[in-house]
């Protein structure tokens, strides 16, 4: 198994203090935020899931990846397994996810119970080189603060990648006014954590303050107003590792 790459002295410290407060920010949000925020009777994170799903399955066909047979599949950050889930009505088998929260680790094994699926920190993947075609991660960046474990994670997650494999990336490109321990990923960002990929990036999503306004009275006026480009707030992208291209 390889070590992880460029770690520098101090990196460790630093990683270790930011990893701390996001634990810290993930507990807050459970005390805080009520379950039922993120349910699926809430219309708008139908509305905003289903537009997404559709968005992810046009990009992967696109980049030939789709569906997901015989693929073998990473999901960094992930959670309860939402996007297992969906990755496995892709046709998706090789499964495998890492989430720094055990509780929602548990939840995805019950789910998932021949997948491989980790507690771990995601600056040090337990996984050797080259060993997926697809990996992704959901607004997993948005979360971290420092630029030195954002860095890390993405050469990681660079690493696992087989040559010719992609990064799926949808995370938020605009800040949260609200909310000071999130930060959006700009393009210009995105393009310096992985140098060597190729990458499309599109707009997508509709604000999630409009959408839990205007979903609930309309659907089809919501999926007008998401065609306004300033008014999507995440990117979803395409990173490929060249067939060529160097660890």
């Amino acid at each position: 198994m390889s070590l992880p790459r460029l770690v520098q002295p101090g990196d460790i410290e630093n990683g270790a203090s930011e990893i701390d407060r996001i634990r810290a920010e993930y507990a807050r949000r459970k005390r805080d935020i009520p379950q039922s925020f993120y349910s699926w009777d809430r219309v708008s994170n139908c509305f905003t899931h289903t537009q997404l799903v559709r968005d992810c399955i046009a990009e992967l066909t696109r980049a030939k990846m789709f569906p997901l047979e015989s693929r073998s599949v990473a999901d960094i950050g992930c959670g309860s397994g939402t996007w297992l889930l969906e990755f496995a009505q892709w046709e998706g088998i090789d499964l495998h996810g890492i989430d720094l929260d055990k509780s929602r680790i548990e939840r995805a094994k019950a789910r998932f119970p021949s997948a491989e699926l980790l507690v771990g920190d995601a600056q040090y993947l337990p996984w050797q080189d080259s060993s997926f075609d697809l990996v992704s991660q959901f607004v997993l960046f948005t979360s971290i603060l420092s630029n030195t474990v954002k860095k890390q994670i993405a050469l990681e997650m660079w690493r696992v990648l087989k040559p010719g494999g992609v990064i799926l990336w949808f995370d938020f490109r605009v800040n949260n006014p609200q909310n000071k321990n999130v930060r959006g990923i700009s393009s210009r960002e995105i393009h310096s954590l992985f140098p060597d990929g190729s990458i499309r990036l599109r707009r997508v999503t509709l604000a999630p303050p409009l959408a839990r306004r205007i979903v609930p009275i309309s659907w089809i006026a919501a999926s007008l107003l998401e065609k306004i480009p300033v008014l999507r707030t995440h990117y979803l992208g395409i990173i490929r590792k060249r067939s060529d291209c160097p660890l």
